[in-house]
Formats: C-alpha cells, sequence, structure tokens
C-alpha cells in the first residue's frame, strides 16, 4: 500500500452531514461536499492485510484494498477502472449500502474500519467530474434481442452487462420512469435522483433502449414478449408487501411504506401520484404526515426512510415500533467478525428525531366513527427460548392504545406479483413465491432467465447490482455458448 502506517496515524473520518434541524425542510441529500484529501486520508487507511475479507464481504466482489491504494496515490482514473470492472453503479452503493464490506475490515477487528462506502462514493463523483465515464458501445453486435423487465438496480446492471456482451437491449419498466427501488422506494434525501438520470444517459448513449410506462403482460402480452426476443430478463423485484391482517387494517390512515415514499419522491419528481407502481395498488389519497402522529411499524431500513420523510412533512410525532427484541449496541457474539453484525443501528433519520420501541406487536387499528384511524392498540412482548426456538409471549397488563393517525406498514415484501406476467409465461416458484430458477435460468422456459429480489428474496441494492451481473453472464453464455462477461463466485460472507 502507498502508505503501511497510514491505519496508526490517521482516524476513521466522514463526510459532515447537514445540520437536522435543517435538512428536515428540504429533500436534499444529507452529506455536505469532500475534499480529495479527505479521501486519501481515508484510503490510507487501509492496511495491506494479508487476507482482504472486504473482498468476501462484499457481494460484488469489489477489489477494494486495491481502489484505496489508487485513491491515496490520487490515479483516480485507475482508481474508477478497478471499481467499475466489478460495480457498475458506484454513484448508488456509495450513498446507499450499508457496506457489509466494512463489517468484514480486518482494520474493524479491533478499531474503525476503512470507511469504504465513502471512498467508493468519492471514486464515483471524481469520475464524473473529470470525464473519465463516458459511453462505450459495443464495437460489434451479436444480433441477438434481450428483454429487460423491470429497471431497478438489478435490471440495469444486467442490461448494461448484457449491452457490454454486444446484445441489444430493451428495458421495460411499468412506472413511469426508469430507476424501479432507486427511482421511486429510496428518498432523495439519500439518493437524489440526478444520480440516476446522469447514468441513464450514459446508458442511452451506449445504445440501450428504455421504455417506461409499459406494463409488460398487459400492454405486452407474455407470448408477444417470447416472440420478439431472443432472452427475457425478469428482474421486476420483490414487490408484494407483508400485511397486517388485524382489526381495523381498512380504517383510513393505514398504508403500506412503500406508498407512501413513492408518492414523496413522485411529489419531488412532479410527477403524477396515482400510478401503479411495481405492482402495489396505490391509493386516490393525497398521504400527508403533517400535523399528525404517526407510527411506523418495522424497524429496517424502509421503516427509518418513512421517519424521514415524515418529519419532513412536518409530522406531530413520529414512532418507529418494532417487532423483535433491541439488538445489541455492539457487535453480538452471534455474529463475529467477519460475518455482518447483529447489532442497534441509528440512521440519519433517526437522529432528526424519532421515538423507537422494540418487542411491541400491534393488536388492532382503532378508528372513529367516521373511519378514521385515530389509535394503535399494542402490548408489549417477551421472547423467550423454547426448545431452541423463540417463541414471543404477551406481558401480562401491558396493552394500550397510542395515538396514531397515520400508520405505515414497514415490514418488508413477500415476493414478486404472480398474476400477470410470471403466471402468463408459467414461471414455477419456490416455497417462498420467488421466482425458482438454476443458474438464474428460469425452470419452466431456457430463455427466460431471472435476477434480482424477485428470484432470491428482498435484499440489498449492492446484491441486486450483483445478481444482475451473474444473470448477464449466464444469459450470455446460454445465447453465445461462452462468455467473457466478468463474473464472480460471491461469499457466504456477504450474504445480509
Amino acid at each position: 500500500m502507498g502508505k503501511p502506517t497510514g491505519f496508526l496515524e490517521f482516524a476513521r473520518e466522514l463526510p459532515k452531514k447537514r445540520d437536522p434541524q435543517q435538512r428536515i425542510h428540504d429533500y436534499k441529500e444529507i452529506e455536505m461536499p469532500f475534499s480529495e484529501q479527505d479521501s486519501q486520508r481515508q484510503a490510507a487507511r487501509c492496511m495491506d492485510c494479508g487476507t482482504p475479507f472486504c473482498h468476501s464481504g462484499c457481494p460484488l466482489g469489489n477489489i477494494i484494498p486495491e481502489f484505496n491504494d489508487a485513491v491515496y496515490e490520487q490515479n483516480w482514473a485507475y482508481a474508477y477502472e478497478i471499481l467499475s470492472s466489478t460495480n457498475n453503479f458506484p454513484e448508488f452503493t456509495g450513498r446507499i449500502c450499508p457496506a457489509p464490506c466494512e463489517a468484514s475490515c480486518v482494520l474493524g477487528i479491533n478499531k474503525p474500519p476503512v470507511a469504504i462506502e465513502f471512498i467508493e462514493k468519492s471514486i464515483a463523483e471524481v469520475a464524473f467530474e473529470r470525464g473519465y465515464i463516458t459511453p462505450k458501445p459495443p464495437k460489434v453486435r451479436t444480433g441477438k434481442q434481450v428483454a429487460v423487465v423491470g429497471s431497478g438496480p438489478a435490471g440495469l446492471a444486467a442490461a448494461t452487462q448484457m449491452n457490454k456482451a454486444g446484445h441489444t437491449v430493451t428495458v421495460f419498466e411499468r412506472a413511469d420512469q426508469i430507476g424501479g427501488l432507486l427511482r421511486y422506494g429510496i428518498p432523495d434525501f439519500k439518493l437524489e435522483k440526478w444520480t440516476i438520470d446522469r447514468r441513464l444517459a450514459v446508458m442511452e448513449a451506449e445504445g440501450i433502449t428504455f421504455k417506461p410506462g409499459v406494463n409488460v403482460g398487459v400492454d405486452i402480452k407474455a407470448q408477444d414478449l417470447l416472440d420478439q426476443f431472443d432472452l427475457i430478463m425478469l428482474t421486476g423485484g420483490s414487490t408484494v408487501p407483508r400485511d397486517l391482517s388485524i382489526p381495523g387494517r381498512d380504517l383510513k390512515g393505514v398504508y403500506p411504506a412503500m406508498e407512501f415514499l413513492s408518492q414523496q419522491n413522485k411529489r419531488n419528481a412532479n410527477r403524477p401520484l396515482v400510478v401503479d407502481h411495481q405492482g402495489v395498488h396505490y391509493t386516490d389519497s393525497d398521504l400527508w404526515a403533517t400535523d399528525k402522529n404517526v407510527v411506523v411499524i418495522g424497524g429496517g431500513d424502509t421503516g427509518s426512510d418513512c421517519v424521514g420523510t415524515s418529519n419532513r412533512h412536518g409530522a406531530a410525532s413520529v414512532t418507529q415500533i418494532e417487532l423483535m427484541p433491541m439488538p445489541p449496541k455492539d457487535r453480538a457474539t452471534s455474529t463475529p467478525w467477519p460475518n455482518w453484525p447483529m447489532m442497534l443501528r441509528t440512521s440519519t433519520s433517526h437522529e432528526e428525531g424519532c421515538e423507537r420501541y422494540w418487542s411491541i406487536n400491534t393488536k388492532t387499528f382503532v378508528g372513529d366513527e367516521a373511519g378514521n384511524l385515530k389509535a394503535l392498540r399494542i402490548v408489549d412482548l417477551e421472547w423467550k427460548n423454547e426448545n431452541g426456538r423463540m417463541q414471543m409471549v404477551e406481558v401480562p397488563n401491558s396493552e394500550r392504545d397510542i395515538p396514531c393517525e397515520l400508520a405505515l406498514l414497514a415490514a418488508g415484501f413477500l415476493h414478486p406479483q404472480h398474476n400477470g406476467l410470471l403466471d402468463d409465461l408459467g414461471i414455477e416458484y419456490d416455497e417462498r413465491g420467488n421466482v425458482r430458477a438454476t443458474n438464474y435460468q428460469t425452470t419452466t422456459n431456457p430463455k427466460v432467465f431471472a435476477a434480482g429480489d424477485m428470484r432470491r428474496g428482498q435484499s440489498l441494492v449492492v446484491w441486486a447490482i450483483s445478481e444482475g451481473r451473474e444473470a448477464a453472464r449466464a444469459a450470455d453464455t446460454y445465447l453465445m455458448g461462452e462468455s467473457l462477461l466478468e463474473g464472480k463466485a460471491v461469499s457466504m460472507l456477504a450474504e445480509v
């Protein structure tokens, strides 16, 4: 490494964030500008360990020590060449990835790990600024036509890789804009949408065709797609939300989290609110948290995004409740290094204002005479180990009502939407309802492939990109008999 003693000389530092009481009044990204010198110092902390566990901690297999060294040497062009060889969209992962690579950083055994995510974002932004990222259309076309259905991170990665192999790629998206979860799921204060448009412009210049507002299975029938294309890549995501079927579920004021988040992203983009997006029925209501007591049910990232958005709406109060017990503040002994740690995580949205509670079960949505939500009936839980399995037991006399005019269900997603395209294609499903595939090839039709959340289940954006890349390599091999696209054997350490 350029500075072998860097990890002894420099402390871990991340970009400063805007004041919480200021940033809740807009939807701009919260991190303040960084300098190339900041990135250089952080890259110097990479300690030239004998076995870089960060490689296997990253679902993409990013070659992290090498691009850290290039950043330290201020060779930004080479740093981007290394990074882009494994990651199609470092400008996305550098903003929204939970960084499993950092959890397996060797330095992280007894010191704060290398700030890999920050360095990754730095490389991407410098590369765009200096013009290192330019369209590179393939010199030769294979004559094969490929349809990618779904334009989230898995679909965009698959499209980029198959276009690189010389296939003619058309990306279909049922929403009114390209981007999938990146566009209409992740709030702007975490990922401003100009970052997506900037990348899409490069992809279009490389020859990829985008068709938003096309619901494949409805606007184009499955059989027509099979007839028109040599290969179909299904990357529609896991879109059926996990519901909470308890009394009062039909009250006005109870909505899926993604419905709430998507609407705000549409407002920011000056797009129509009422659009059927990714198979979820969106209400005719204009959802606002303003002056309401908001309760977010679910303790994950989507729930955190609801917290941040509710704060920006000017909610009277924001509470997040979780069924499971509170995680430990430090790495749990059950998830030792280099595994992804079970531990309490506090997001920037939580810092802006939120009450958080664990081991809480929601019993009833309580409404008024007009059918509007007015409260949640909740109960405390105790988790007990019974025959090796954790069982929840209600705490006696703990049932109570808490005020709530807007309840947002952020308990995750079950599987992709079956009715429509997937059923029309005769897709076989696994025990969880995801698309069953062998080496990304569906078990019912050899020219139909699947990748991303609809194949492996709800997961991270970085995993979706990895899925898209690996599926593209498998699809290219199917079409051409072999593939020169980059491949990677993913380590179990990255399964988060």
